[in-house]
């Protein structure tokens, strides 16, 4: 038989509630459990842990990552389009009117920047915005869509 050495510890009330309440569930004596938790503590296997531990939050940063380039390429696929149709549909203004057309864009463009610092600082994105449009249209189909799957109103 192994001889031990008495050793007298202070523990926060709570964390002794869950040293009790473990030795409780495993039938095992608290002294056993904190013996454990100190050779852990004091062995090499904690470098695996921290090893594990970082492995698991550097998969969790790639999967943000991975979310954030799909974010980014719905952002520039939608700025494209936008500017693309814009082009397309919007016809050359005459020289007599350029001036007066570059007032109103100035004016127009510092109403949006308001506008958007407004949405910015609601935290109600346009992809969450978009998600959640995308959705509701799933759940409830267009009138055509009804129509073309052969419903009638």
């Amino acid at each position: 038989m192994t001889s031990r050495t008495r050793m007298n510890v202070y523990f926060d009330p709570d964390l002794l509630a869950q040293v009790e309440a473990l030795a409780l569930r495993r039938q095992v004596s608290k002294s056993a459990i904190v013996e454990a938790a100190v050779a852990s503590f004091l062995s090499g296997d904690s470098a695996d842990r921290l090893e594990a531990a970082m492995s698991r939050r550097l998969d969790k940063l790639g999967r943000q990552i991975d979310t954030l380039d799909e974010d980014l390429a719905v952002l520039g696929e939608t700025v494209s389009l936008f500017v693309r149709i814009w082009l397309a549909s919007t016809p050359p203004l005459p020289e007599s009117a350029q001036a007066s057309a570059r007032a109103k864009g100035a004016e127009r463009f510092e109403g949006f920047m308001q506008s958007l610092g407004r949405r910015l600082a609601t935290g109600d994105r346009f992809l969450k915005e978009l998600s959640r449009d995308v959705d509701s249209l799933q759940d409830n189909p267009s009138q055509d869509q009804r129509e073309t799957d052969g419903e009638h109103p």
